[in-house]
């Protein structure tokens, strides 16, 4: 039988689209392969906690294998450390047994250069014919990615596996002037701002936003194709129109104005006016397309933004606040149908700025992230472990018992001192201060990217209350704990 190309892999999708969910599905043998591969480029300072990131997905296997006929291959690019596994699968009791577990493989190429572990296993026969065997011929088969390449193409073609993932050519769509352009067509308020083809463009571009939006102070210049935030740079625009290149004042403390600039004549990017007020907020709306067309509203988050001016992503409260949720949901929900439309599938999110203004909130859509983010896995935590389901309509997240939940999670907790730990060390500290998850309150914490504490002197977590100043306690009684035990000041 001829080889499949991605197009005719990714239309069996449109045969099975009930069963592409986390939930359960009935009586139905189904397969997943996940591949968490970060297959774009990222500053070099995270390069040592790639191996943690591609364990931000073990949550997910805890859904996957609620379903009794499910089974996960789940790949990484260096061993996950045994006791890591039993800790995830202690979070679910039902799911911590032989028969569970026996649903369950764990595939490492023991490579861990700085390349993407979907190119990395695209390149090893060996393994790929390891999976192959693994998957065997059950009803229902797929890859579930972080993101879409061009090697997560191959790598569905390699396996001859439809990927729960868009076409890469629709990438556009999550660029920073793609994402303009859907907002414009959608009539989804966005800020002020045009297109930049690169450093030559700036001046004239500067001068026209003046000109566009008189009341704008400071102006953001994005690349196109920038990721959580290290992209932008800040320009006070009354310092812009005497000397534009003076005036940036750049988001990554990695590079320079010049190699800025550089990446910015290569990929071009957009220029606009900074959302600014007394309240400000930044939430975001996760999104899921589903083959048939169906678009969902997963979640809203409130964003914890960091870095030198407060345009990184460090992490998010769930859900977002409720005088906005609802509001944002709906425009959201609008850019989703487009997305849909063109024919994407899987997951995506929308970020947003809501500043207060007259005793209303004003929400204006900044960008499309076409990928999975720092706000997914959180979210497979607290629906692996209480089964529940985000209401988009009252802002809520109830359990399948109906209770209400909330949650701080971050992949930013890290200081030098964490480094003297080591995982067993870290879950130790968790487990004698009984700081880990209660399954009788559904309350607690639960870890991620706990093999970054040793190289990188960084964890993420998720805490969950009834409450979200409960869920930002238990965030801060874990933080006092590892602090404590790593001797950090």
């Amino acid at each position: 039988m001829a080889e499949q190309t991605f197009a005719e892999l990714q239309e069996q999708f449109r045969q099975i689209g009930p069963t592409v969910t986390l939930r359960s599905i009935g009586d139905v043998e189904r397969t997943a392969v996940v591949v968490h591969s970060i297959s774009f480029d990222v500053p070099d300072h995270l390069i040592p906690v790639f191996p943690a990131y591609e364990e931000r997905f073990l949550c997910l296997v805890l859904s996957l294998l609620r379903a009794p006929r499910s089974r996960v291959i789940y790949v990484t690019s260096q061993p996950i450390h045994p006791r890591v596994l039993d800790y995830y699968f202690s979070l679910v009791p039902e799911l911590d047994t032989p028969v569970a577990r026996a649903r369950f493989e764990a595939v490492s190429l023991v490579d861990g250069r700085n390349e993407p572990l979907s190119r990395k296993l695209v390149g090893r026969p060996g393994a790929l014919e390891r999976i192959r065997r693994l998957i065997g011929e059950p009803e229902v088969a797929m890859i579930i990615p972080f993101c879409m390449t061009a090697d997560e193409v191959a790598l569905a073609e390699r396996l001859q596996l439809p990927i729960y993932g868009c076409d890469p050519a629709l990438n556009w769509l999550g660029s920073k002037t793609g994402s303009r352009r859907v907002f414009a067509d959608e009539d989804v308020r966005h800020p002020v701002g045009l297109d930049v083809g690169g450093s030559h463009d700036l001046p004239d571009a500067l001068a026209e936003l003046r000109g566009r939006s008189r009341h704008a102070r400071t102006a953001v210049l994005k690349l196109d194709q920038g990721v959580s935030g290290l992209g932008n740079a800040l320009l006070d625009l009354d310092e812009a129109a005497r000397d534009p290149r003076a005036a940036i004042e750049l988001e990554d403390e990695e590079i320079d104005v010049d190699q800025y600039l550089a990446l910015l004549d290569e990929q071009g990017g957009i220029l606009e006016e900074r959302i600014e007020g007394d309240d400000f907020r930044s939430p975001s709306v996760q999104l899921r397309m589903s083959p048939a067309g169906q678009v969902d509203i997963m979640s809203t988050h409130d964003q914890i933004l960091g870095g030198i001016h407060a345009q990184t992503y460090f992490g998010c409260h769930f859900p977002a606040d409720p005088e906005y949720a609802a509001l944002i949901a709906a425009e959201a929900l609008k850019v989703g149908r487009r997305l849909a439309r063109e024919g994407v599938i899987g997951r995506a999110a929308v970020d947003f700025a809501t500043v207060r203004r007259n005793s209303s909130w004003e929400p204006y859509a900044l960008e499309i992230n076409l990928r999975s983010g720092g706000t997914t896995h959180p979210l497979f935590a607290l629906t692996s472990l209480t089964d529940g389901v985000y209401d988009p309509l009252a802002g809520e997240w109830r359990t399948r018992f109906g209770a209400i939940k909330h949650y701080a999670a971050t992949d930013h907790l890290h200081s030098p001192a964490y480094r003297s730990l080591t995982p067993d060390d870290l879950l130790d500290v968790v487990a004698e201060q009984g700081l880990g998850w209660d399954g009788e309150r559904e309350t607690g914490v639960v870890l991620h990217m706990v093999s970054a504490i040793a190289v990188a002197g960084r964890i993420g977590l998720t805490a969950v209350g009834n409450t979200l100043e409960e869920a930002r306690r238990r965030y801060r009684n874990v933080k006092a704990a590892v602090d404590a035990a790593s001797g950090a000041s």
